[in-house]
């Protein structure tokens, strides 16, 4: 199987509500993403020794993923306390992006990992870092 990876980054702000450690407070990261796709089949139109032309997929995580979290406060729709944030926020016209899930790294790398497949991409994992020596992984 050939392997291709893509990264890109994101500025965003969060909070973890019920967490018992510094994260239950407001604070942001510059997020990480990569994106692994694998050819197995072929992409439709692809010629067998290429998974992915890079610059389409760079539009397609521009698209679902750097435009919507990027300088967002990414929020946890079952949080009330999230919830009155991000009403806040959208009062005064600034970005919010709404998750049914805590907002962590591992819940972010599974969200965007379901995002990419829906797109009928090849993916085979997600990776978020929000510092530097910390990394979560999806695979399905």
């Amino acid at each position: 199987m050939l392997i291709v990876t893509k990264t890109v980054s994101f500025d965003a702000a969060h909070l973890l509500t019920g967490h018992g450690g510094q994260c239950k407070n407001l604070h942001g990261h510059t997020y990480k993403v990569v994106v692994e796709l694998g050819n197995t089949p072929p992409l439709p139109g692809q010629p067998e020794d290429m998974v992915m032309d890079f610059k389409e997929l760079k539009a397609v995580l521009q698209e679902e993923i750097v435009s919507p979290c990027d300088h967002a406060f990414l929020y946890d729709t079952t949080s009330d306390v999230e919830c009155d944030i991000a009403q806040t926020l959208q009062k005064h016209g600034l970005r919010t992006y709404p998750l049914a899930y805590r907002s962590t790294s591992e819940n972010l790398a599974r969200h965007f990992y379901d995002k990419i497949a829906q797109r009928g991409l090849p993916v085979t994992a997600v990776s978020i870092s929000e510092t530097p020596e910390s990394c979560a992984t999806y695979r399905k």
